[in-house]
């Protein structure tokens, strides 16, 4: 069945030392690999892609400081705008501008007056502040302010907006966490006493709390993990011996993947963080299957190297089979839009490769190792096997009762797939830029503040490129910069709106004409990180910039197709002039219901494409059709848990259905290879069933507690994309082992007996035709 690949599992028997001292040389090299892994926490990976959109996205990012780079500030208080407290922000502003990776800043202290008679204008606030009648007329001009108010400053005047715009060398380094540390530290000193409250947002912020929770979770899932099984392998083994042969392969297999990884340069992100306790899972399941036959070999009297090489020739076909169908999970993974998406379906698949042989190779050997003398054991154990009895016991009464009435169980197994198919055919895609960050953290509940009091916390631009040799001050360009300005402003959902024209209505308002002269002064006296944000170094584009709460994308999706559709009359007025939506806020709306359209499509795709692979293999059309209710069981079931949730199709949920679609296939895989080798020639299918379920059915009960549970860790993760996939896939391999023992039992035995029936019925047809001629 498995084209005799499973004989690498007999080489340890005959070269045991050669194949410790190899597999130490590669431990080792794997360490070295381990410690160079470094992590991508970019929010925009996961749209990472050759796209016309993402390419877009790019080319503003280069021409203008990224919102990606800064850090808001987020300073909120009812005493805001008394003298105090505006002398103490004030300081904090020009400490800031001090902290080491800071390389522009902007506040309300950054608004200066309208300029008089050509003379450089003065500062908003002057220093020192004005005291009595003189300060609450200040006051009110910085309410009144078009600069500041509903930009900077919050209608209350309780809250205030300072944008710090860090080094992009910083952002990407480990200086990233020295620096929030050192304004942390500036804000804590600088506001003590003034009844000020100073939290921070931004995708640096949100990117370190990412860096910080997949560092933390690295360390829990490796420990919980494993810890788990460890404690499962050895209550139901009874002996450390058997739990360090099914854990040790496991182990080794999540050193030599990550080893890998790191020597191939691959990044930990909010997917790739999760390949720990996927390598476990898919290795310890083969681990734990080799172990049972083995130890079952033991106890029946073989010879500890007999034991170990007939479990390699009898269940290494399946390990086999196992592994290439978790390999086609993630091979489907890899023709998706999105470049994250597909570097896990790449890890991915070197992992499943690694840990096969990984299993294959270390667990005969860890055998010869540390299991007992046989006779001993089987003397001891025989008498006292009270776990694996239980679960015997209760395999037998389910095979029992499955078998009765084949065809009744599997119309009911029929009727139950059919059902949750359709509840989950009404699953939409969800895609939210909070569900990446840290939820327990600080910078997702800032920037709910921002959504609340500055109309949002994400931005979304309009890039208007101009005509090669066009002048920025030319009419026609301020009148596009202008109209597209007043588009952005008046769309329903977008509000803080900066541009050029910003400045240009301002000064004519203060002015009292418009002058283009004075407009092109005061962008002189402006300092270059600020006008940067609007205006290109080479003068040749302009960015009108709004923001957006922070909102599901199906939300989103409609403001983003309403604001391209107003500005498609603007770019028939101006046809020379490119303009365009972006932003990731946008990218964000555009892309991800489509892409994880196509992963729900790729998948349901594999579900057919499996079944077909798991039937050649085992060459019969039974076993094809037999593997597609319990393969496609969980996948539902867990599609139905989300919608009885109000939960979406989010990239977390899909991702983890796909990958899970492969893994729950192994128990299916492990019971129909069984069932092949006790099934005889012209007996009733049904005993073949009964006598496979009791001898595949408590390894494979053990097996899918110990997947949910080795899954089930990303609970403890920060990141609700981990959580969420940790808790549907564990939900959907304990839903693959009710498929297992109550569809794919029934179903196997009664497509079994037409596969018999249409085969006797052939070779007698053949035979009648036979004696006719």
């Amino acid at each position: 069945m498995a084209l005799g690949l499973e004989r690498i599992g007999l080489v340890p028997l005959r070269f045991p030392l050669a194949i410790t001292l190899i597999a130490l040389a590669l431990a080792i090299a794997a360490g070295f690999g381990v410690a160079r892994i470094k992590i991508d926490d970019s929010l925009s990976q996961l749209f990472r892609s050759d796209s016309p959109e993402f390419k877009q996205y790019e080319n503003a990012t280069r021409r203008f400081p990224s919102s990606e780079f800064d850090v808001l500030v987020v300073v909120e208080g009812a005493a805001l705008l008394e003298r105090d407290s505006l002398d103490k922000l004030r300081d904090l502003v020009t400490d800031l501008q001090l902290v080491d990776g800071v390389r522009g800043l902007i506040s309300i202290f950054s608004v200066r007056e309208a300029p008089v008679g050509g003379a450089i204008p003065a500062r908003l606030f002057p220093d020192p502040l004005p005291e009595g009648d003189a300060f609450e007329e200040l006051v009110g001009r910085v309410k009144s302010n078009d600069i500041i108010h509903g930009k900077l400053l919050s209608e209350d005047g309780e809250l205030t907006l300072v944008v710090l715009a860090l080094d992009p060398s910083v952002v990407s380094s480990d200086r990233l966490r020295d620096a929030i540390g050192e304004i942390r530290k500036t804000m804590a000193e600088d506001l003590d006493g003034a009844g000020l409250k100073a939290e921070l947002s931004g995708v640096p912020v949100m990117q370190l709390e990412i860096r910080n929770a997949v560092e933390r979770d690295r360390v829990v899932y490796n420990a919980i993990g494993f810890t788990a099984g460890c404690l499962i392998a050895i209550v139901f083994f009874r002996r450390a011996s058997f739990m360090v042969v099914a854990a040790g392969p496991p182990l080794i297999a999540i050193l030599l993947a990550l080893g890998a990884l790191g020597w191939m340069d691959f990044r930990l992100n909010m997917f790739l963080n999760v390949m720990t306790p996927l390598i476990m899972v898919i290795s310890f399941s083969d681990s734990m299957q080799l172990t049972f036959a083995a130890r079952d070999r033991l106890l029946a009297g073989q010879s500890k190297r007999q034991a170990l090489r007939n479990a390699v020739l009898v269940v290494g076909p399946a390990c086999i089979l196992t592994h290439a169908t978790a390999a086609l999970s993630f091979l489907a993974l890899l023709f998706s839009d999105s470049d994250l998406i597909r570097t896990f379906g790449e890890a991915g698949l070197i992992a499943t490769l690694i840990a096969l042989v990984a299993v294959l190779m270390l667990m005969p050997l860890l055998g010869l190792l540390f299991l007992p003398n046989e006779a001993a054991f089987a003397a001891k154990v025989q008498a006292a096997d009270f776990g694996v009895d239980i679960l015997r016991r209760f395999c037998a009464f389910i095979a029992l009762r499955m078998v009765s009435r084949p065809g009744l169980y599997s119309l009911i197994g029929l009727l139950a797939v059919a059902g949750l198919s359709v509840i989950y055919a009404t699953l939409e895609p969800r895609y939210r830029l909070a569900d990446q960050v840290p939820d327990k953290q600080q910078a997702v509940a800032t920037s709910g503040r921002l959504d609340a009091k500055l109309a949002g916390a994400n931005p979304i631009d309009v890039l208007i490129e101009l005509p090669r040799g066009a002048s920025l001050y030319a009419p026609e360009t301020l009148d596009l910069i202008a109209e597209v300005h007043a588009i952005l402003e008046s769309q329903t959902g977008v509000g803080n709106v900066w541009s050029l024209e910003t400045l240009r209505r301002w000064l004519s308002e203060k002015a009292g004409k418009e002058d283009v002269a004075l407009l092109k002064q005061y962008v002189g006296l402006l300092p270059e990180h600020l006008t940067r944000r609007f205006i290109s170094e080479n003068r040749d584009a302009v960015i009108v910039s709004g923001r957006i709460p922070d909102a599901d994308a199906s939300k989103l999706l409609p403001v983003v197709d309403a604001l391209n559709l107003s500005l498609a009359d603007v770019r028939r007025a101006h046809p020379a002039y490119v303009v365009s939506v972006t932003g990731l806020s946008a990218i964000a709306a555009r892309n991800s219901a489509n892409m994880i359209a196509k992963l729900n499509r790729g998948l349901t795709l594999e579900f057919v494409f499996v079944a077909v692979f798991i039937g050649a293999a085992f060459r019969s059309a039974a076993v094809t059709f037999a593997s597609i209710l319990p393969g496609i069981f969980p996948v539902v079931a867990a599609g139905a848990a989300l919608q009885a949730m109000g939960q979406g199709l989010q990239f977390a949920s899909i991702v983890a259905l796909t990958v899970s679609f492969g893994l729950g296939l192994s128990a299916t895989i492990h019971f129909l290879n069984r069932l092949r080798l006790e099934d005889e020639p012209g007996a009733d299918p049904g005993v073949a069933v009964q006598q496979a379920t009791v001898l595949v059915g408590p390894a494979l009960i053990l097996t899918s507690i110990v997947l949910a549970c080795g899954l089930a860790v990303t609970v403890f993760s920060d990141l609700p994309s981990l959580r969420l996939f940790g808790w549907l896939s564990a939900f959907a391999m304990m839903a693959a082992l009710v498929a297992d023992l109550l569809i794919l039992r029934p179903t196997a035995m009664f497509l079994f007996r037409l596969e018999r029936r249409a085969g006797s019925w052939w070779a007698s047809r053949r035979g009648v035709q036979k004696q006719g001629a």
